[in-house]
């Protein structure tokens, strides 16, 4: 149950899911969308980054100040904490006489490491926010000499954040305005929705922080982002959404890990008595990056194998799944959990590529299967491997490498005709390969020839076997037929089917 609601709440979290519209542009145009900066937008602190660059320009002194280190490890396992904040606070003391110039190169110096650091749905939401006719504004307690630099780079509306007084292109020591946290941050919040028309009921604010409470709990939208033990709780009483920036909307994440990742140590083949599983090829994915892995399809048993080679790369993968996995109970939920992507086939739709091409722009991996659906009947014994577009339509729009998966014998574990696996067959377990392949030359431009290379790139990953055609017996074209349904009816509904079909 307790799963079940943080899911539904980080659902909630975005206004639009991947350029699928929310409220209207002139509903929500008087409102603004407030971020904070540290374990928000960024991954960790600021703090290391900044006083780096202060260093660099002689500000402070070269060696670290005794405890920083521990002060910046203690904020990135468990967020703000009255003794950073209060260090923080008489920084624009110790920064008295320091010179604007020198800390505005700081600024800049800062922005080249914290850049990429920026979480990766972060951008994604902030250019949602844009298109809704939404200001975009960091709210933050670190000095705004010091952060806005970075808020240009990411084309931000504005800076609300600490301002230190200075006198002749000098600090003075003192500070100009409220300090930006706590009470403070609304306060100055609350200024800036007064001098630009903004409709703090029509906002959204986004922080990790039990003392942004005041400004989440001041605006129609709060959005708890990888919260602070006390911001978990006070969210869940609340009914406030929760996310995380890193992972896709509705991933939710435990001891700073998603699901996928809790898995991959018992993604190992020796744990599925009753298949024999080989994996090769897995040093074809890339380690980072937007990449996308395509695979043929023989079996529901097919995204069990590709996870297998998908643990064995270690990183997690969106795998784009039929509408009806999503609306099954618990499964559904375990789908939206390890970020899947739902397809609705024949609804025209390109919400699912959208939302695709959203998790590679924000440097994802992607599990599709171009066929789309399983080949049915004698179909599924035709040596050449027939496609749809969606593949090459998303590496056109995206510039991922496409990594072809040849999958072969997974069939035999869970055939066409049977509604469970077969979990049983412990004695003479059927073997199984997952084969990746390198990365397919692919032209960009029509997307017939890139669906017929990638095709014919997952083909030569294949047993010979595979590739000869030959006539399937009686009970073979039985196992390959839906149950209930005669293998003539399937044949006919295969030789009807466009290629390009999506």
């Amino acid at each position: 149950m307790a799963c079940s609601f943080l899911l539904r709440t980080s659902r909630k979290t975005w206004p639009f899911r991947f350029g699928i519209r929310g409220p209207s542009v002139s509903a929500m145009s008087a409102g603004a969308a407030f971020f904070d900066l540290d374990r928000t937008l960024l991954r960790g602190a600021s703090g290391p980054a900044i006083s780096r660059a202060l260093r660099a320009v002689g500000l402070l002194p070269d060696r670290s100040i005794p405890g920083e280190s521990l002060l910046f490890g203690l904020f990135d396992l468990v967020g703000e904490n009255r003794p950073a904040m209060m260090a923080a606070r008489q920084m624009a003391r110790a920064a008295s006489g320091w010179s604007v110039e020198a800390v505005a190169r700081a600024g800049q110096m800062a922005a080249d490491e914290l850049e990429p650091l920026v979480q990766p749905y972060a951008r994604i939401l902030i250019d949602g926010h844009r298109a809704e006719g939404n200001r975009v504004v960091l709210a933050t307690t670190t000095p705004e000499p010091l952060v806005a630099p970075l808020a240009r780079r990411l084309g931000l509306d504005a800076v609300v954040a600490t301002r230190w007084a200075s006198v002749d292109g000098h600090y003075t020591g003192e500070i100009d305005g409220p300090f930006v946290w706590n009470d403070g941050k609304l306060e100055a919040v609350r200024a800036y929705a007064e001098a630009n028309d903004c409709d703090l009921t029509s906002s959204h604010a986004y922080s990790d922080s039990w003392y942004d409470i005041p400004l989440l709990g001041a605006v129609g939208n709060p959005v708890a982002v990888n919260p602070d033990p006390r911001l978990a709780l006070y969210a869940v009483v609340r009914r406030w959404p929760v996310t995380w920036l890193d992972v896709p909307p509705g991933v939710p994440k435990l001891a700073g890990l998603e699901p996928q990742k809790f898995l991959f140590p018992f993604a190992r083949p020796e744990l599925l008595p009753f298949v024999r599983l080989s994996v090769h090829g897995t040093e074809h994915i890339p380690t980072m990056g937007p990449v996308i892995l395509a695979a043929n399809h023989r079996s529901y048993f097919d995204p069990v194998a590709v996870g297998m080679a998908v643990a064995r790369a270690g990183r997690p993968a969106r795998f784009l799944g039929k509408k009806e996995v999503f609306d099954a109970p618990v499964v559904g939920d375990i789908a939206r959990a390890v970020g899947g992507i739902r397809v609705e086939r024949g609804s025209g739709s390109d919400a699912p590529l959208e939302e695709a091409a959203a998790a590679l722009n924000a440097g994802e991996m992607v599990v599709i299967m171009p066929q789309g659906t399983i080949p049915r009947g004698r179909a599924f014994f035709d040596p050449e491997l027939h496609g749809r577009w969606g593949t090459a339509r998303l590496a056109a729009m995206t510039g991922a490498p496409v990594v072809p998966v040849g999958l072969w014998g997974t069939e035999r574990v869970w055939p066409r005709s049977s509604r469970l696996p077969n979990l049983l067959n412990i004695t003479d377990p059927p073997p199984v390969s997952v084969t990746v392949g390198p990365p397919v030359e692919l032209g960009g431009v029509d997307p017939d020839v890139d669906t017929r290379r990638i095709m014919d790139a997952i083909t030569r990953l294949l047993p010979a076997e595979a590739r000869r055609r030959r006539e399937p017996t009686e009970e073979e074209l039985a196992l390959a037929t839906p149950p209930g349904r005669p293998a003539e009816a399937d044949e006919e509904h295969e030789a009807h089917r466009r290629p390009g079909e999506d």
